[in-house]
């Protein structure tokens, strides 16, 4: 049995997808915890869309600290709150999709992640980012929007 788990250890890493890189603004302690690690957080971070420049997303999210946080066992919660806004020219591609990925985070060990998902509302000249948690077994409703018209840049 023993010889099997390095090849059940990898076919579980197989299975949590990589996640996206996004730049860490800041953190706020909740909870304090008298024992373990650090406190309970909100913390907020920046990523860009990987496909339009022009457009920067600030997302908001609860860490789950403890000694379950430390050390990675902890699940976090499915709240989040994204705000994204233009700041420099928009620039489209070609094609871009209606419906498209664009953040993706771990919030537990396994099974549970945090999305970010962008819409093109071309009848509104509109980009549409929607926030949202999903688990293997059940998701969350909890979800959070943020807006960017397509607008000229710097008075062209």
């Amino acid at each position: 049995m023993i010889r099997f788990a390095p090849l059940f250890l990898l076919t579980l890493f197989a299975l949590v997808p990589i996640t996206s890189k996004a730049d860490e603004v800041g953190c706020v302690s909740t909870t304090f915890r008298y024992l373990g690690a650090a406190n309970d957080k909100i913390c907020i971070e920046a990523f860009k869309d990987p496909d339009v420049q022009g457009v920067v997303c600030h997302l908001s999210r609860a860490v789950t600290g403890g000694i379950k946080g430390k050390l990675g066992l902890a699940e976090d919660t499915s709240d989040a709150s994204i705000a994204c806004r233009q700041v420099g020219p928009i620039t489209l591609p070609e094609k871009l999709k209606t419906e498209d990925d664009v953040f993706e985070e771990n919030r537990s060990l396994f099974f549970k992640e945090l999305h970010v998902v962008r819409f093109y509302d071309k009848a509104n000249n509109t980009l549409v980012y929607l926030s949202y948690s999903d688990r293997v077994i059940e998701g969350s409703p909890k979800n959070a929007i943020s807006t960017v018209p397509i607008m000229p840049w710097g008075g062209k």
